[in-house]
């Protein structure tokens, strides 16, 4: 019989640890989207302004170089990375790179829709990385910075050499706003901001190089592009999109909401405020990860922990004595626990990852609050384990 901890006294002052939509900003409330211009056009000289300070601001808290282009584009970061796809590949061939659900979609993209013959696939096992030493960069280069559905990232650029010859596109969704990007090892760089600043859903931001601009303009791509991704016209780039003149009607509410996210970002420090947050929750669940007993991170590399999404594996003997389908089955009755508490709300592990839970710790979520959270994680581990007793 397992000893039953004692169920927490106190809880999270905010429950929201989904990777994604993540939590909103300590403080968020709909007062803050009031100047939002509703029921105007997005063309009107309202919105244009409102579409212009949302790339303007993301050019400052990110730190974007002033000769990268920077867009506001449909569907969300799968519509940038499928943009980008769409519109610069098969100039030259590509690798891609997956350890994750993401970057694996990413892969089917390449090769069953777009078939490119010259694809090569380097992949790794969740927790892993692929050997980035052996990426050809004389080719394009296809990869997430930070593994959501893993809570692997790559730990910095230094494997990108700055003569390569080929684009680096990057899928920096989870990654944007917590980690360090360096844009001059960066062609393209796609993110949502649903997910670091807990923005609303369904847009996404498309930032170029100027190398993957040229390709734009001196490419044309062999098969058909729908209009939604058509960033060139004429042979030439459609710089309106990087002005805030969008290919598609924008939410002016979901606007609104990112500046609110951006201009926050901005008062506690920018970049480096955000950063430090993420890697200071981080610090939290690491500490607790090292003296629970029952869980470590799905990661293999420490070097290579996401400090956004963090993924947990259950390491305890007689949860890994169970078969592939009572460790998952494990794993969701602790998530569901949590859940049902209203501490914690969607932590189960991704469909497509290893059976665990998911806690997102960027920078909009609290250290106190995932502190509060540990406690419940070891009660629903000992409540859900001692269920499993009495019915054995």
């Amino acid at each position: 019989m397992t000893d039953l901890a004692a169920k927490p006294d106190v809880r999270p002052a905010n429950s929201h640890f989904s990777s994604g939509p993540c939590s909103k900003r300590p403080g968020w409330s709909l007062e803050g989207l009031s100047d939002a211009p509703l029921g105007r056009s997005h063309r009107a000289k309202p919105g244009k302004a409102k579409l212009a300070e949302a790339i303007d601001l993301t050019r400052k808290v990110l730190e974007v170089p002033e000769d990268y282009r920077i867009g506001i584009v449909p569907a969300s970061d799968t519509g940038a990375v499928e943009m980008a796809l769409w519109s610069m590949l098969g100039a030259r061939g590509v690798e891609m790179l997956a350890w994750e659900s993401f970057g694996k979609g990413w892969v089917t993209d390449v090769v069953k829709q777009l078939k490119l013959e010259d694809a090569r696939v380097l992949e790794a096992d969740y927790g892993e990385l692929p050997d980035l030493a052996t990426v050809d960069f004389s080719k394009d280069v296809v990869f997430t910075w930070n593994g959501t559905t893993s809570g692997v990232r790559v730990p910095n650029g230094d494997w990108i050499p700055a003569d390569r010859q080929g684009l680096t596109i990057c899928d920096a969704t989870s990654a944007a706003f917590a980690q360090d990007l360096p844009f001059d090892k960066l062609d393209v760089v796609t993110f949502s901001w649903q997910k670091v600043l807990g923005g609303e859903a369904a847009h996404g931001v498309l930032i170029l190089s100027p190398r993957a601009v040229e390709r734009l303009e001196t490419h044309t791509p062999s098969w058909p592009l729908p209009k939604i991704f058509r960033l060139t016209k004429g042979g030439k780039l459609i710089e309106g999109v990087f002005r805030g003149e969008t290919i598609n009607t924008p939410s002016m509410l979901c606007v609104e909401d990112y500046i609110d996210a951006l201009n926050w970002a901005d008062r506690i420090g920018g970049l480096t405020g955000l950063r430090n947050r993420a890697d200071a929750n981080l610090k939290v669940l690491a500490d607790w990860v090292e003296k629970s007993g029952w869980a470590d991170f799905l990661a293999v590399d420490p070097a290579t922990l996401s400090n956004t999404s963090v993924c947990l594996k259950i390491t305890d003997p007689d949860i890994l004595a169970l078969d592939d389908a009572g460790r998952a089955a494990f794993a969701k009755s602790v998530a569901a626990r949590l859940d049902r508490e209203g501490v914690a709300f969607d932590i189960g592990a991704y469909r497509d990852a290893p059976s665990g839970l998911r806690i997102w710790a960027g920078a909009t979520i609290e250290a106190d609050d995932l502190k509060t959270l540990t406690a419940w994680l070891d009660w629903a581990h000992a409540s859900e384990k001692a269920n499993l007793s009495q019915a054995a």
